[in-house]
């Protein structure tokens, strides 16, 4: 069941994307490399009682691929047990001048299994949705959602995060 989910979730995000880069006259968007820090909130928790909902901090980063659509992206969600690394490529959507949508794919490494991050306490394949938009030269503002699949020991639930955070440009 969460595979069938997982590919009708990138069928209709791929064709979203596919349909967006049909337009005549396309935004510049935003091509800048950039780190960055902020909040992160796991909005889910596991059915049992020792693994609440987690708030903490994040530190992400992007770097855009030259002449192509995508993006390496990397992120550090901590604050509860233990921390999560997730490394993701995604697709990136020009929004508007300076500004994307992206949607990606990756992995969650949790580095102390079994504690408890905003994405679950075990390792797990990643969907993220986000936007990020240059609000000043130099200054990046981001924010997105990380959906973990199968994310915690001993059960099949999935995890749901939310990061916002502000980053420089390099």
């Amino acid at each position: 069941m969460k595979v069938t989910t997982l590919v009708a979730s990138t069928l209709i995000a791929a064709s979203v994307i596919l349909w967006a880069g049909k337009a005549n006259a396309q935004p510049a968007g935003m091509n800048s490399n950039y780190v960055g820090a902020g909040i992160s909130a796991g909005v889910t928790h596991d059915v049992h009682s020792d693994d609440d909902a987690v708030f903490g901090g994040n530190i992400q980063g992007r770097v855009a691929i030259p002449q192509t659509p995508i993006s390496v992206r990397g992120a550090v969600l901590f604050g509860g047990d233990a921390a999560a690394i997730v490394p993701t490529l995604s697709y990136d959507v020009p929004l508007a001048t300076n500004t994307n949508l992206y949607v990606g794919g990756g992995y969650s490494f949790i580095n102390n299994e079994g504690r408890n991050t905003q994405l679950g306490n075990r390792d797990a394949a990643v969907v993220s949705v986000g936007a990020e938009s240059e609000v000043s030269k130099n200054v990046i503002v981001y924010g997105d959602a990380k959906w973990a699949i199968d994310a915690y020991k001993n059960s099949s639930g999935d995890a749901l995060s939310f990061q916002t955070g502000v980053g420089l440009r390099f």
